[in-house]
């Protein structure tokens, strides 16, 4: 892969594909925006399914090809029950589903031998559930493993799919501690593209509870990685990072209905954001695309809890009479900002995002992100 042509993109620009379940799909429209672009990124790293994907990307196979595999797939294809080990094993069986599809899966996209043969750098996060520490395959003293089986390991959700043992090491999918690795593929880079596909927005759960244990541990997974996600960002201090966030957080995050639909997300969220980068990403560093809000507060609806002012104490406070306000009400936000505003138990914080003259552009619900 070659310099990027693109004008707005600066020439060593690392790729970085999140976690998501088939959210990840968008990955698939992310990959065409940029080859219509001619943006060839010089590294490419990935969670879970942004690993897959990003490991077939470099393998060398068409995003035609990893288009059509996409929406071929059908939930027999990966999840099959892992019968004889729930019944065998019980509590001591180690996943409820087999590994052997989604190790189909991973063979026929993933590259073959270990991450030194590879012509362009990937990196596959990982968590060693051992030592408790992320494990980034592809980066320097972590390259004599095969390809494979790191990248069927970032897809490994624990408890849903066996772990794998590489060098030693226990590992399942790497969402568990960084959903989206995009500080693990800052290093020696002018500018990073992120794609976040299922952490930082969550629709509203309904009636979690009666959905079993499957459904529980799974939405527990995405607010942790949210939560983590959210971290990351905000205090980003890397290159300049393009954060390009399809709009698929009403989605299933294994649903196999949508993939059209995922896939031409990504497409439309990458073309947005590369053609209105202008020279953003030739900045120090920072979260871009950046746009002006406004935050109002509901005080019929505020109890006072404090917990806004917690989390965001140079943007808000609790004034004499108990109820929230805002110190700084017109700011400048990338998406990785105001993750205070969702955390409001009565959500009586609204985000309204404005023209630079300071007019009302579209009032937004958080959990949409700040676009």
């Amino acid at each position: 892969m070659t310099s990027p042509a693109h004008s707005g993109i600066p020439p060593r620009v690392a790729l970085v594909l999140g976690g998501g379940g088939l959210k990840g799909f968008a990955h698939i429209g992310v990959l065409r925006a940029l080859e219509e672009r001619g943006i060839r990124p010089t590294v490419v790293a990935g969670t879970s399914i942004g690993a897959l994907i990003g490991a077939a990307y470099v393998r060398g196979l068409t995003v035609d090809a990893i288009e059509a595999r996409a929406l071929s797939l059908r939930k027999p294809d990966l999840f099959r029950v892992n019968h004889l080990g729930m019944v065998m094993k019980r509590m001591l069986s180690p996943a409820l589903y087999l590994e052997e599809p989604l190790q189909e899966i991973v063979d026929a996209l993933a590259p073959e031998g270990t991450f030194r043969d590879l012509a362009v750098p990937l990196l596959v996060n990982t968590v060693d559930l051992e030592r408790g520490s992320q494990v980034v395959w592809g980066l320097p003293g972590l390259t004599d493993v095969r390809v494979t089986d790191a990248v069927y390991a970032s897809c490994a959700l624990p408890g849903f799919f066996p772990p794998r043992i590489i060098g030693g090491r226990t590992c399942v999918d790497g969402g568990v501690m960084d959903n989206v690795p995009a500080l693990a593929a800052s290093r020696n880079v002018d500018a990073v593209i992120a794609v976040d596909v299922g952490s930082t927005s969550l629709a509203a759960a309904r009636r979690i509870k009666d959905k079993g244990f499957a459904a529980i541990s799974m939405r527990s997974a995405q607010v942790m990685m949210r939560s983590l996600g959210q971290l990351q960002l905000a205090s980003w201090s890397g290159p300049p990072l393009l954060l390009v966030r399809p709009p698929v957080w009403k989605y299933n995050w294994f649903s196999f209905v949508h993939s059209r639909t995922m896939i031409d997300a990504g497409y439309a969220a990458a073309c947005e954001a590369l053609d209105n980068v202008g020279d953003t990403l030739y900045s120090a560093s920072g979260v871009f695309p950046r746009r002006h809000v406004d935050i109002l507060v509901d005080q019929d609806k505020c109890t006072g809890c404090g917990m806004c002012a917690v989390m965001a104490p140079g943007v808000m406070a609790i004034s004499a009479d108990g109820k929230a306000h805002v110190t700084e009400r017109a700011l400048d936000w990338s998406r990785a900002d105001g993750a205070f505003v969702n955390e409001c138990p009565v959500q009586a914080i609204s985000v309204e995002a404005t023209e630079r003259d300071g007019r009302r552009h579209q009032t937004m619900e958080f959990k949409i992100v700040v676009d």
